[in-house]
């Protein structure tokens, strides 16, 4: 029942008590000099004004009974699995071959670089190759996918369990019980500028919004910004990470620059990528806007309304046009 609700209760108490210094915790049990206690109070005010509330508000109760019962689903589905399920992690956490583990951790409160800790989850051996090479080993970890991960949209989290990749992830974020365990302050998914590598992220943001939306609530949630071209000549090398950066590097440096189209993070070799995951690593945040739910976003993005999604892509689509010699 508790799951998902957020309440805030705010009551004045008269000539307050407290227990020690710190003024914590409240030593003065009554409300008022003959008055019910502070618990008692509560209890028998909420019975009341939330029992009336919702015979006022019968869509809105049967809402709430809803979300309890898939809840108590889950936990049914959860228990019989969940400790298999730690066993196998267990196991793997001496040499977890998805996790190339950095030294300092975001939950270590004796690290000194744990504000600076990061993970980057990538698609493929070949993308966490260059990284793995280049990343501080101090504050950098890394994790790889085996390709694109299975759609969560409108599974429980039983599937968090059953899924090996998952599962694995989990346990190298640490985030299973709660978000203070978490080991890294910056999540980030490194994936390919190509329509495979958006369809990746596309995924990997369902997963974090539908099991674990305080990743992205507390702001520890990125994606990786990488160059998608190199324009260079005899002088000088410039990385530009959108058509205009290209266009301006062009015009400033001259005739015949060399131009290379990074097409995935695997072609980039691990001498230049150091320049991207390093000081001047562009990370874009994923936030929640305040007009739209969870549940409202991952329906309309990931559901089944294939035909308004569309009118949706032709709306905002912005199309680029190459400059084509014709001769």
């Amino acid at each position: 029942i508790r799951k998902s609700i957020i309440a805030a209760i705010s009551i004045n108490v008269e000539e307050p008590v407290f227990e020690s210094q710190t003024k914590t915790k409240l030593g003065s049990n009554d409300v008022g000099p003959n008055g019910p206690t502070v618990r008692t109070f509560i209890i028998d005010f909420l019975k009341s004004k939330l029992d009336n509330f919702l015979h006022k508000n019968p869509e809105l109760a049967e809402a709430i009974q809803r979300k309890i019962l898939i809840s108590e689903r889950e936990r049914k589905e959860l228990s019989g699995i969940q400790k298999l399920a730690r066993e196998r992690a267990k196991k793997v956490s001496l040499h977890n071959k998805k996790l190339r583990d950095c030294r300092h951790h975001y939950n270590d409160q004796k690290a000194a670089r744990k504000a600076e800790t990061m993970i980057f989850i990538t698609e493929g051996d070949s993308a966490s190759g260059s990284i793995t090479k280049s990343r501080d080993v101090e504050t950098q970890a890394v994790f790889s996918l085996k390709g694109k991960p299975l759609n969560t949209y409108g599974l429980t989290k039983k599937i968090v369990y059953e899924n090996e990749e998952f599962n694995l992830l989990q346990a190298a974020l640490n985030i299973e019980e709660s978000m203070e365990d978490l080991r890294y302050n910056h999540v980030i998914i490194a994936t390919d500028a190509d329509v495979d590598g958006m369809h990746i992220r596309l995924l990997m943001i369902t997963f974090f919004l539908q099991f674990f939306p305080d990743v992205i609530k507390n702001g520890h949630l990125f994606i990786l910004q990488t160059p998608l071209f190199r324009v260079r000549n005899k002088k000088e090398t410039r990385y530009c990470y959108t058509e205009e950066e290209r266009v301006r590097a062009l015009n400033e440096l001259g005739k015949n620059p060399e131009i290379t189209r990074f097409k995935g993070l695997g072609e980039i070799s691990p001498d230049e990528f150091k320049h991207f995951i390093g000081k001047d690593i562009r990370l874009e945040p994923v936030v929640l806007g305040k007009d739209q739910t969870i549940e409202q976003l991952l329906e309309f993005y990931m559901g089944k309304n294939t035909p308004e999604r569309q009118l949706f892509i032709l709306d905002n689509l912005v199309v680029e046009n190459d400059d084509i010699d014709q001769k």
